[in-house]
């Protein structure tokens, strides 16, 4: 039952009819999900309108594919899915964070050279430019590991 579901916006609360629709699923399962999965705790306004946030919308589907395509059945859904939670915690724990729906991308480094130096020659600027070669990679992971930690400041601030 492979779907291919649509792309969550970017906002921040999501109804239930939305959410129903983003992960195809409609909103009677994610009310009955709520009861199985203690993770899944949308907020609750006026008259339990219920109004999801984007790492739920995520998780919503995450359940989805155990249950639809991969076959789990609700109480092996409920464990894998805490098992990935808890995988997740040690690594951030361990400072690897990774970019959610994102695949790490290897780039060919003669590939990057060539356009770093096409920018050179495109639009000279007064600022010196800097070779790829001469940055130093743990460096380059110490921003990756910072940039990251903003990104999940932001998103737990939502």
């Amino acid at each position: 039952m492979e779907k291919t579901l649509p792309p969550i916006p970017v906002k921040r609360y999501f109804t239930i009819g939305e959410v129903g629709e983003l992960c195809g699923v409609k909103p009677h399962v994610l009310r009955y999900w709520e009861q199985e999965f203690t993770q899944l705790r949308p907020m609750k306004r006026r008259g339990n309108r219920r109004y999801y946030q984007h790492h739920e919308v995520l998780m919503i589907r995450r359940i989805r594919d155990l249950l639809y395509d991969q076959g789990f059945t609700i109480s092996g859904a409920r464990n894998k899915l805490q098992e990935l939670v808890q995988g997740e915690r040690e690594r951030r724990k361990a400072g690897i964070v990774p970019l959610e729906g994102m695949e790490a991308i290897e780039i060919d480094q003669e590939e990057f050279d060539a356009a770093m130096h096409q920018d050179d020659e495109d639009s000279p600027s007064p600022e010196p430019q800097h070779d790829a070669r001469t940055v130093d990679p743990s460096q380059l992971m110490h921003l990756r590991r910072e940039l990251f930690e903003i990104r999940e400041l932001l998103t737990v601030g939502r």
